[in-house]
Formats: structure tokens, sequence, C-alpha cells
């Protein structure tokens, strides 16, 4: 349970409690069923809420930069990084360390359903999840939403080599335009440069 009030001293002296938020975490779902039966989805963002149907946990920013991160670390580490650099992230998108080509299409299509992103920033360490399958995703899905929007793509980890190999023939062949990331630094810079802004 996360709990944020405000609380005032009155001139009598008094401690008053003028506001409280009261957020629960979705892991006790299980054992909270009576507080968690009261929740109304009509109050949570859409994207949000198409996200946790493919196990996606995403939370909307106000920035320009999509992000398509894995694990909360990193997502976190990719935010920061953008922000260095001048650009403002638009999102927290974590696919998880186990998720499939289809997840990965649809976090694309979430994080282009919102109208201020002006480029997407894919940063992937691929442990348990392997990088191969992340780029036949994010090859798919930019094909399948038809992706105007400038991509970095920033790869390290599990079958790298043959993630990059994917990724240089889509752009090669035209399907789609793909900006690679030697690292996460250099990928932040690029990201920040395509959608027109001047790395700081």
């Amino acid at each position: 349970m996360h709990l944020r009030s405000a609380f005032f001293f009155l001139l009598s002296r008094l401690l008053v409690c003028f506001d409280a938020k009261i957020g629960f975490d979705d892991n006790a779902s299980f054992r909270q069923k009576a507080i968690f039966d009261q929740h109304d989805p009509a109050e949570d963002d859409p994207r949000e809420v198409e996200a946790a149907k493919y196990n996606l946990n995403y939370i909307g920013l106000d920035g320009e930069i999509g992000c398509l991160v894995n694990g909360a670390g990193l997502a976190m580490a990719t935010m920061d990084i953008i922000k260095l650099y001048g650009g403002t992230p638009a999102n927290f998108l974590d696919v998880g360390g186990g998720a499939s080509e289809q997840a990965v299409k649809e976090a694309f299509k979430i994080i282009t359903t919102d109208k201020q992103v002006k480029g997407i920033l894919v940063n992937i360490f691929g442990g348990i999840m392997k990088c191969d399958t992340i780029a036949s995703g994010i090859i798919n899905a930019a094909k399948e939403i038809d992706l105007q929007l400038p991509l970095v793509v920033r790869l390290a980890g599990t079958n790298v080599e043959k993630a990059k190999a994917l990724l240089e023939e889509a752009t090669s062949s035209g399907a789609i335009r793909i900006i690679s990331g030697d690292d996460l630094d250099d990928a932040a810079q690029k990201i920040v440069k395509a959608i027109g802004g001047t790395p700081q």
C-alpha cells in the first residue's frame, strides 16, 4: 500500500489531514479481493488498460520520445539519459523479461497512439529475452502500423548479432528505417537529434 497525504497545522495547533490518496500494489490482488473489486477501469488511462492485457507495464508521461525497454531499472535509466541529452520521455513501458513478438507489436501500437510522440527509442538487454525475438517484433510492428516516426534501437545480450542482422536486412530492403544505437548514450543522442532536438 502506498499513501500520500497532505497535512496542515491549523492556528489552533490541530493537525488535520486535508487530502489522502491510497494506491495498492497489484501483486496483492489475490489476497485483497474486496479492495480490488472496487476498482473502476473507466478511471484508468486507456493505454495502461491495453498494456495490461499483454502483461506490459505502461505509464504515460508528457514527453515526445516513446520508450520501449525491458526491465524497470533499465527503463528508468533510459528515461534519465533521454533527459540528460535534452529530450523528454513520453512513457515508461517495460515489456518485461519474457515478452513475445506479439507483446512487442502491441507495445508499439500503444506508444504510437500517443499523438505527442515524435520518435521511439527501443533499449533492450537480452538476458532471458532474446534480442532476435525483439528485432522480429520491431520489424513486424513497424510494417503493420506503417511506422513513420524516427526509430532508434539499441540491443545488447542474447542473440544480438542475429538481431542486428535482421534489423539491417529490414532497413536495407527499404521495409522500415531503423537507426542503430551502439550504446545507451549513443542511442539517446540519436533519438533526440532524430526528432529535431539538439543533444546536450
